[in-house]
């Protein structure tokens, strides 16, 4: 492929990334010097005196993170420029910067779609968090409700034994029947709280249970719902590819389908010029053999006038057989 630029700008263009290149050589040395001392400061630092010194002695939390990144970012932009040098020396082109650019789009199309789902993802586990919240205040709204009743229920048995007791004192002067009939309905009234107590008891066991059991099938469910996104990730992978197969297989059967095409119309027009050849041949042939046809009736009729004219006038071969037979009359006679 022949070069696009002229020499003396392809030797601008080699000076200016020769340029940048010992810039960012430059610029790596002294970055690796800075993390070099950033290191031994932290090593050396006093937690005691942290609090008495400035944050720009101390340097930034996120600094050597920075550093690490932009020092990545400085060897990739090295490396591009180095590959580019090379190409533009070779055969003073750059298609190597046009594939990196390529390449850069593609991951940042790629990283903005995992972003995207990521998010949703984020919204989904938000809404359930939500949900198991209210949950959560629901259930405790109940257990306060009946943890309330319970109280209350106890409260009457407290007054329901003093009554007892007042009345079995009240009481006691009375007839053995009534004292009697008056412990079996204290009796009962006690063993129906006690039972409804035991109920309720009951009920919190199971309400305990439940909101156990929504809680493990709530992470259960995150737990399935992130092995999902990553199983939808490998198949949205995968379907790219095989799309941009079926893409790859559709230009190129387009490109021989238009290949036949210009085949076939070319074979057309070759066709059509022998039909409209052959057409015009056939036409030329009616048109003498309708000439000649013409012509023969012509003759034909001239030829029948003709032989009228003849015949009527009796001139021709008529009029000599006519004249012989004269002749042969008067010679009867004689």
């Amino acid at each position: 492929m022949a070069s696009p630029f002229k020499a003396v700008e392809l030797l601008r263009i080699t000076t200016v990334l020769e340029d940048c290149a010992d810039q960012l050589a430059i610029l790596g040395n002294i970055m690796r010097a800075r993390q070099g001392r950033s290191a031994e400061e932290a090593a050396t630092a006093d937690i005691g005196d942290v609090p008495h010194r400035s944050h720009r002695e101390l340097g930034s939390p996120v600094l050597p993170a920075y550093l690490s990144k932009v020092q990545r970012d400085r060897d990739y932009v090295d490396q591009a420029i180095t590959a580019l040098l090379e190409e533009l020396q070779a055969t003073g082109t750059f298609n190597s910067l046009l594939c990196i650019v390529d390449e850069e789009e593609k991951r940042k199309n790629q990283l903005q779609d995992v972003i995207l789902k990521e998010e949703e993802g984020r919204n989904k586990t938000k809404v359930l968090q939500r949900q198991l919240q209210d949950i959560r205040k629901e259930n405790a709204l109940k257990l306060q409700d009946r943890d309330c009743f319970i109280a209350h229920l106890k409260d009457q048995l407290q007054e329901t034994k003093a009554r007892t007791a007042l009345e079995k004192s009240y009481v006691t002067k009375c007839s053995k029947l009534l004292v009697y009939q008056g412990q079996k309905l204290n009796a009962c009234s006690e063993k129906q709280l006690l039972e409804m107590i035991q109920f309720l008891h009951d009920r919190m066991e199971e309400e305990k249970r439940a909101r156990a059991e929504m809680e493990g099938f709530l992470r259960r469910h995150q737990a399935h719902l992130e092995e999902k996104l990553e199983t939808w990730m490998e198949q949205y992978e995968r379907d790219m590819e095989e799309k941009q197969q079926e893409i790859n297989t559709l230009r190129n059967a387009r490109a021989s389908n238009l290949l036949q095409l210009q085949e076939l119309a070319r074979k057309y027009q070759h066709s059509e010029q022998v039909v409209k050849e052959d057409r015009v041949q056939k036409l030329l042939l009616h048109q003498q053999l309708e000439t000649e046809r013409n012509q023969r009736i012509a003759a034909l009729k001239i030829q029948s006038w003709w032989r009228g004219t003849l015949v009527r006038r009796q001139m021709g071969p008529h009029r000599k057989e006519k004249r012989m037979t004269t002749a042969k009359k008067k010679k009867k006679k004689n």
